[in-house]
C-alpha cells in the first residue's frame, strides 16, 4: 500500500518538474524570440500552477509520513521529495525573475548578442533535467556526475560578468540593461545549484550518504 502511495506521489513530482522545466525553457526561449506573450503566461498562469502543486505534493507527503510511519528508504524516499519539492518552488521563482528581467530587455536594444546565456540556460536545463532523470531511475552515479558539471555553469557565469563590466565601465547606458543580464545569469546559476540540491537529496535516498560540503567523488 505504501509502495503504490509513493509511485503515485513520484509521478506527480515528475508533473511538478515538467512544468518547472518548461518554465525555465520558455523563460529564455521568450528573452531571444522576444515573445511577451510566452514571458506573460510563466508569471501570470504558470507560476499559480507550480505553486498549487508545491502545496499538493507537501500535503501527500505528511499524509503519508504521519499515516504509514515509513521507516528506511521509504522515509528517506518522501523526505526527499519533500525537499524536491521545496527546490522545484524556488526553481519555479527563478524562472519567474527570468522572464521579468526578459520582459524589459526585449523593449530594449541588445547590450551584446545573446549568445552566452542561451548556452549557460542551456547547461542548467540539461543539469535539471538530468538531475530529475537521477531520481527516477535512483541512479546516484548520474546524480554525482552532475554535482561535478556545476563548475561549467559557474564559467559561464563569470565570463558574462566580466565582459558585461566591460561595457557597463565604456559605455554607461548600459549599466541598467546590464544588470537584467547578470539577474538572468544570476537566477540560471541558481537552478543549476538547485539542481544539485536535487542530485544531493538522491544520492541521500538512494545509498543513505550525506554529500552536502564535500565532494560527491571522494569515498
Amino acid at each position: 500500500m505504501l509502495e503504490e502511495k509513493i509511485n503515485e506521489l513520484k509521478k506527480r513530482l515528475v508533473d511538478y518538474t515538467c512544468l518547472v522545466v518548461s518554465m525555465v525553457e520558455k523563460s529564455i526561449k521568450g528573452l531571444v524570440e522576444k515573445n511577451v506573450e510566452l514571458l506573460t503566461g510563466i508569471i501570470e498562469k504558470d507560476e499559480p500552477n507550480a505553486n498549487d502543486f508545491e502545496i499538493e505534493l507537501d500535503e501527500i507527503c505528511i499524509t503519508l509520513i504521519v499515516k504509514f510511519q515509513p521507516r528506511a528508504i521509504d522515509l528517506r524516499t518522501i523526505l526527499m521529495i519533500l525537499k524536491m519539492n521545496n527546490d522545484l518552488e524556488r526553481i519555479a521563482d527563478h524562472a519567474v525573475n527570468i522572464s521579468q528581467s526578459a520582459l524589459y530587455l526585449i523593449e530594449t536594444p541588445l547590450v551584446k548578442p545573446l549568445i552566452d546565456i542561451p548556452r549557460m540556460a542551456e547547461e542548467v536545463i540539461k543539469m535539471l533535467n538530468d538531475s530529475i532523470n537521477s531520481f527516477i531511475n535512483e541512479n546516484p552515479g548520474l546524480a554525482k556526475g552532475i554535482c561535478e558539471r556545476d563548475s561549467v555553469v559557474d564559467a559561464l557565469r563569470d565570463q558574462i560578468l566580466r565582459e558585461l563590466i566591460t561595457y557597463m565601465i565604456s559605455d554607461a547606458t548600459t549599466i541598467e540593461r546590464s544588470f537584467h543580464l547578470l539577474n538572468i545569469t544570476k537566477n540560471l546559476e541558481r537552478i543549476a545549484d538547485l539542481s544539485t540540491n536535487i542530485c544531493e537529496e538522491v544520492i541521500f535516498a538512494v545509498e543513505g550518504k550525506v554529500i552536502k560540503h564535500h565532494n560527491p567523488t571522494s569515498p
